[in-house]
């Protein structure tokens, strides 16, 4: 069985995790209503997607 002849610094073992984290989703701008949304989903505020309403918003 293979087993490592030298042990990893804590640095190294430290530099190697430091390159996982986490980043802000894009988002975009509705052309219709101007709220900020996921691209290629429908907006959230008010229901358009590529130009057509598919998704009734109730009215707050």
């Amino acid at each position: 069985m293979a087993v490592p002849k030298k042990r990893k610094s804590a640095s190294r073992r430290d530099m190697r995790k430091a390159n996982w984290k986490l980043e802000a989703p894009t988002m975009v701008e509705c052309p219709h209503c101007h709220a900020l949304r996921l691209p290629h989903r429908v907006c959230p505020d008010c229901g358009w997607y590529r130009g057509k309403q598919v998704v009734k918003v109730e009215e707050k």
